[in-house]
């Protein structure tokens, strides 16, 4: 464990570890007082594309925790540095919510349902058949499909829902095309997280609920892993991975006890 507590940095997912929805997990506030009262740097790196740091940071507010906006990046952020690297002062069609079009206006991008040169897709509560078929009408014609993060599902206080890579299937389905995603287990987001903390990968740890994402993106990263047991993740279904996390816990408050 020391080996573990020593560490200088921390990534740390949000969703499934942090809160499920508006309700904040066991343990949370232990682990982030203690990260802070032990000099720890830190980021919360989320796949979810729906909130900007600054609305990330007024959410834990709301739940009990001060965060400043500079200890977030979200896969919104992410994949709006790739696309302006890519193609600057490009256009797109986007399918999500506010973090993501607020972070693409940033880069320079505008949007475009006409002849944009990507179509982006993001978690959204306003999902809706017209936007899918429009979607696919502008892949067909040659914009390229961006996904802001490959997860199937995310944990939420109400269950399992929906996520990006569930909305974008339709779009690679019929129009035969893939899609390319930002977020874990990208590297493009941990190499921006550990920048960020300017921290060695040997000092670095990635803590997260989700085997297929978190846990590989800290495996082909060279960083260790915690997979936690309180989001999507469980005893059972970690065993139907060929690989294993460096450690395992039921919640983020089990790494400090």
């Amino acid at each position: 464990m020391s080996e573990l507590t020593d560490k200088k940095a921390f990534i740390c997912d949000m969703d499934g570890v942090i809160y499920h929805g508006n309700k904040l997990l066991d343990g949370v506030v232990d682990f982030v007082n203690w990260l802070t009262d032990e000099n720890k740097k830190f980021v919360f790196l989320t796949n979810s594309s729906e909130r900007s740091p600054r609305e990330l940071g007024q959410k834990l507010k709301r739940l009990g925790l001060n965060v400043s906006k500079e200890h977030f990046y979200t896969s919104a952020l992410a994949t709006a540095s790739f696309l302006k690297r890519q193609c600057p002062r490009g256009s797109a069609y986007v399918i999500g919510e506010a973090g993501l079009t607020n972070a693409l206006y940033d880069a320079g991008f505008s949007m475009n349902d006409v002849n944009p040169d990507y179509v982006i897709v993001g978690e959204t509560r306003t999902y809706n058949y017209e936007k899918i078929e429009r979607a696919v009408h502008l892949v067909l014609k040659g914009a390229k499909l961006i996904g802001t993060n490959p997860d199937l599902t995310g944990p939420t206080e109400k269950g399992i829902v929906p996520a990006t890579r569930a909305l974008i299937s339709p779009i690679e389905l019929a129009t035969g095309k893939q899609a390319y995603f930002i977020g874990k287990p990208n590297p493009l987001m941990l190499r921006e997280a550990r920048k960020m903390m300017d921290c060695a990968s040997a000092e670095t740890v990635i803590i997260g609920d989700r085997m297929d994402t978190d846990i590989v993106a800290g495996i082909e990263s060279g960083i260790d892993t915690v997979l936690v047991l309180s989001g999507v993740t469980s005893k059972e279904s970690m065993n139907e991975f060929p690989y294993i996390p460096t450690y395992v816990f039921n919640g983020v408050g089990d790494i400090i006890v």
